[in-house]
């Protein structure tokens, strides 16, 4: 009876207490703890900023938009929309955070890892801090 009953408990926490788990993973896109710590070898570099703006308007403002809202026309095609760069949850990850996702990206943004070299997609961090910078202009 207590092994039913144990079983019962961990069938209702996975219908009901698991879903909320798996929600919160589809909304809440961390990157592993390591890559807080890597470092942007870009900072303050404004040509490789500029050369991060090429690759965005290229790459990232279909989906993005010019100014990093998330609100490029894609998302309206999109079932998850697109990251909005000046959003506080986006600001507040660390240049390591960010290269992360845009090198491995999670559906239905791609993969750049195979698109883009480590130092482009280090320009685009770049770039997409110089678009927080510009919101507080």
């Amino acid at each position: 009876m207590k092994n039913n009953y144990s079983l019962l408990v961990v069938l209702v926490f996975i219908l009901i207490g698991g879903n909320k788990i798996i929600a919160q993973d589809k909304n809440n896109w961390m990157a592993p703890d390591y890559s807080t710590s890597v470092k942007n070898p870009f900072v303050g570099n404004k040509a490789a900023t500029d050369e991060g703006k090429e690759i965005y308007n290229q790459m990232c403002v279909l989906c993005h938009g010019i100014g990093g809202k998330g609100n490029g026309e894609a998302r309206l095609t999109l079932e998850r929309k697109p990251s909005n760069f000046l959003a506080l949850k986006v600001v507040n990850q660390t240049d390591g955070n960010i290269f992360w996702k845009i090198t491995n990206g999670k559906a239905p943004m791609a993969s750049y890892e195979e698109l883009l070299t480590d130092d482009q997609r280090w320009k685009l961090v770049n770039y997409i801090r110089k678009l927080e910078v510009n919101k507080l202009k």
